[in-house]
């Protein structure tokens, strides 16, 4: 059974930095990799999707510039590095592979997701 086990959440400061990390308990081969987040009462959101052949990226309109999605093929690691934070990021931010390559929540593996809250 594959595993995706996120860590790195917190609470912050508005304009600080946070890395999410993202670590697979069995080898998977999957070509797309994905961060999503969430707020109570609302849809899954995409963040950031990485192809590991092409990396090639793609971001949702929010993130401006703001973060980057990369994967560690030695540690099977995917992390997201989160900059110049802002409150409206706050939110439950999951890791997902195994899917169409994109910000739409048809992955087939999820991790349990790690809060993130920013303050002003």
């Amino acid at each position: 059974q594959v595993q995706l086990q996120e860590s790195g959440g917190g609470s912050v400061q508005a304009g600080e930095s946070l890395t999410l990390s993202c670590v697979v308990s069995v080898y998977t081969y999957s070509r797309n990799w994905a961060w999503f987040r969430q707020t109570p009462g609302k849809e899954r959101e995409g963040v950031a999707a990485l192809e590991i052949v092409t990396r090639r990226t793609v971001y949702g309109d929010f993130v401006k510039g703001r973060f980057t999605i990369s994967r560690d093929n030695t540690n099977l690691t995917l992390h997201l590095q989160m900059n110049s934070l802002k409150p409206e990021d706050t939110a439950m931010y999951y890791c997902a592979a195994l899917g169409c390559y994109g910000l739409r929540p048809n992955y087939k593996f999820w991790g349990q997701g790690t809060q993130v809250t920013v303050s002003s």
